[in-house]
Parts: C-alpha cells; structure tokens; sequence
C-alpha cells in the first residue's frame, strides 16, 4: 500500500521557526504512523522563484496538502480576520494565543473553511512586528513621514502606515530583499528573527522596538483532502499539528531575545520606546481602530481585547 503523501510548503529560510516547527510536525506524523505517511516539506518556495502567496491557492486547490501563511493575507476572503492586522491591539502573546485558541479562533477557522475550503490546523505566531529603516531613527509618527515602506498586501496595515506619514508599497516576500537592497523603499517591518535571519539589518542600521503588530499565521490544509483521510490520519495530524504549534510559540518568544541580541552585536541602532513616544503612535492611529471597530461582526474585536476593553480604551 502507497503511504499518504503529505506535501507542506512555506516561504522563509530553513532557520526560520515556521520551519522547524513544520519540521516538528513531520516528525509527529512519523512517530505516529510511521511509514503509512511520507512528510516532505519545501520550506522556501521563494528561493524557486515563486511568489509565497502562490501557496495559498496551491492549498486551496489540493496541489500541496498544507502551508502556514499570514493570515493578513486572509481578510480578503475573511473581513473580520483583519482584526489580528490592527495597530497595537495585543500587549502580549498570551492574550493572542487565548483568543487564537477559543472562540476567535474558531469562528475565524470556521469563516475560513467556508470561504476558501481550509482546514485550519493551528495558528502559529507570526511574531510582534518592528520597524527597520535606513534614513532615521524612529522615536514619532514625525519621523515616519515620507519613508517609504513595504508593506504586506494588507489593506489595514496599509491605512495605519499613511496615518502616520509613511508610504505603504506593498510588496511579496519575494521582492522584499531586492527592494531593501536597492532602496526602492527606506523602511520595513517584521519581526525580529526576520529582520535578522533575511540579512534586512545590513542596509536598514535603525531599528525601532515598535511592536506596532502582532501576527498570526494559520496552518491551513486542503479541506477535502483532510476530510478524505482515514480518521487515524486525520487525528495523527490535529495531534502533530498542536506539538508543532507548541514548540513554535516557545521559539518565537526565544527567538525574540537571541534576534535583539545579533541585531544589537552586529551595531544596528535600537530605539526602545518609552510609554509616551509609544502613546503618540497610539492616538496617530486610534481613529482606524475606532471605525474598523464599528465594522466588525459582534464579539469579534472583544474577543481578541477582552470584554472589558472598548476601541476607545486602544487609544
């Protein structure tokens, strides 16, 4: 009998922890099926000369089984979605996590499923996102005026950046490095590992500790294939699936440390805000928040900030 051919796909360098928590899911499925499954993972599709987002529809259409994608490219499909890309809604990864975790992350799943026929497996962390720049250091929305800066294809993300002066350009993973490397755009953001691990922090010396987003991205798989898999199969994955979410989340708070670590030794210049420079930012962008506030479904943005916690408490 041929083994089950599970195929993941993803868009960073082999050191990445999206990687080598995928790495830890083929792992689960072996220890558990052992040679019923053949796990083969190509970790960086950009290095092929794909766009990352071409993923998406290789999963939706059942080319690959699986793929972690940033679910920024998501809101098309999934308005609500969109309120994991506001501006500095998440304090901390636990709050994200409990609500990736509960009832946000199963209305999303189930949105998902229904809009693109995914099956949602986990939701990785997608790390607070930073700014880097090559002109100035970043201490006020005044410094972000006429910086151009690559963006993700979020229309959010995109709206917060003008309302604090920079020039969104939204571009692919794949173009990313070419445009820092040429100047085609002065500033950028990702997390740290990211900025460290694509060699962003060679042409960009300023970094701001901003963490002005927190990202997820989602372990999609193809829905139909899921569902036509023996259902030792399909538990053997949801197991692997929640060890490798597990071990990524421990890496991404790691990875945070040792990445400001390498930044700071290789001389970049880190600004770390203070409560009031990080206010000003806040209420640049507050007005965003308020009316996408106002769009969302009942219960969706309440259920990533709390009850408690209104648009205006953001501000």
């Amino acid at each position: 009998m041929q083994p089950i051919l599970i195929r993941c796909g993803g868009y960073q360098p082999p050191a990445s922890i999206h990687n080598r928590a995928a790495e830890v899911l083929g792992k689960g499925l072996a220890a558990r099926l052992g040679a019923s499954v053949r796990f083969e993972l190509d970790g960086n599709i950009v290095a092929r000369g794909h766009n990352a987002a071409d993923l998406l529809e290789w999963v939706r259409t059942g080319k690959i089984e699986l793929c972690y994608f940033s679910t920024s490219y998501l809101a098309e499909a999934v308005p609500e979605i969109a309120v994991l890309d506001l501006p500095f809604l998440v304090d901390n990864r636990e709050q994200a996590y409990a609500a990736l975790d509960g009832s946000l992350g199963e209305r999303l799943s189930e949105r998902l499923a229904a809009a693109r026929g995914y099956k949602v497996l986990a939701y990785f962390d997608n790390g607070f996102r930073h700014w880097s720049n090559r002109v100035r250091p970043i201490r006020a929305p005044a410094d972000c005026r006429g910086l151009r800066i690559r963006t993700l294809f979020s229309a959010t993300h995109q709206e917060a950046f003008r309302a604090l002066g920079f020039e969104p350009v939204p571009l692919d993973v794949k173009d990313l490095l070419a445009a820092v490397r040429a100047g085609t755009v002065d500033a950028q953001d990702n997390p740290l590992t990211n900025i460290y691990n694509f060699a962003i922090h060679a042409q960009h010396r300023h970094i701001t500790l901003s963490s002005h987003f927190w990202g997820a991205a989602a372990l999609l798989c193809n829905g139909d294939t899921f569902a036509s898999w023996p259902q030792a199969v399909r538990d053997a994955v949801i197991a692997a699936a929640a060890e490798a979410t597990a071990a990524q989340r421990c890496m991404a708070a790691e990875e945070d440390v040792e990445a400001l670590a390498k930044l700071t030794a290789a001389g970049c210049e880190v600004v770390r805000l203070t409560d009031a420079e990080r206010g000003a930012f806040i209420r640049a962008v507050a007005p965003i928040v308020d009316r996408h506030h106002a769009e969302f479904p009942p219960g969706v943005f309440e259920a990533l900030v709390g009850g408690a916690r209104t648009a205006g408490a953001a501000a």
